[in-house]
């Protein structure tokens, strides 16, 4: 293959890639739905604290995601574990996940809500994980890493995880008017969407695993 359509191919596979990891990541991640969690926990700091402490989590959600986009394929074949059944394990946590946005349950056990009152810093947990970057999260992450061959493909999937880091830390600094003007009626419906979307992304996933297996 010649220079020119080398980088051509570069090209061509670095934003699809980038896009395609955003748009996977981004229902599941919603950095939307957890926006009120946020504020919740954090009612009583003081907007610089706030600010930091949104940016710190979204630094954790991108090394989380990150780390286990090169080093999940190595858990895999330590475990011995195929690629469809990953497929069909994440797809049945992102369905859980997502049913539980579907009947408003909360994204984090009381248990951890309690924990997070006593900490100093929840940008890790109970924020990042496993508000954020959860197993869910993780899951599609390791999946859509198993199917790349080539570095375009990997920096293009760095690039769309940075943007969804990116989304989250947007999303806590500014998220706060926007929760108060639309209230929490419309979050909720909101949040139903997003969980009817992610039902259908788990779904595909299993239908996928089964097919492999099938193959």
């Amino acid at each position: 293959m010649s220079p020119v359509h080398t980088l051509g191919h570069f090209l061509r596979t670095l934003p699809a890639s980038a896009a395609a990891t955003f748009l996977a990541l981004f229902p599941i991640v919603d950095p939307f739905g957890g926006i009120p969690v946020f504020f919740t926990m954090t009612s009583s700091w003081t907007y610089r604290d706030r600010c930091r402490t949104a940016l710190k989590t979204g630094i954790w959600v991108f090394v989380i995601l990150v780390t286990f986009l090169f080093f999940g394929r190595f858990v895999l074949h330590f475990f011995g574990i195929s690629l469809p059944v990953l497929k069909i394990a994440g797809g049945l946590i992102v369905a859980n996940t997502a049913w539980g946005m579907v009947t408003s349950h909360a994204r984090i056990t009381p248990e951890e809500n309690q924990e997070a009152q006593e900490k100093d810093d929840i940008s890790l947990t109970p924020l990042a994980m496993p508000l954020m970057s959860g197993p869910g999260a993780i899951g599609v992450v390791m999946a859509l890493a198993a199917n790349v061959d080539n570095l375009a493909a990997y920096i293009g999937m760095v690039l769309g995880i940075f943007a969804i880091a990116l989304s989250v830390v947007l999303f806590f600094w500014l998220g706060g008017p926007l929760v108060r003007r639309l209230g929490l009626t419309a979050v909720g419906a909101i949040n139903k969407i997003f969980g009817f979307l992610i039902l259908a992304i788990a779904v595909q996933l299993v239908s996928d695993g089964i097919a492999d297996f099938r193959s």
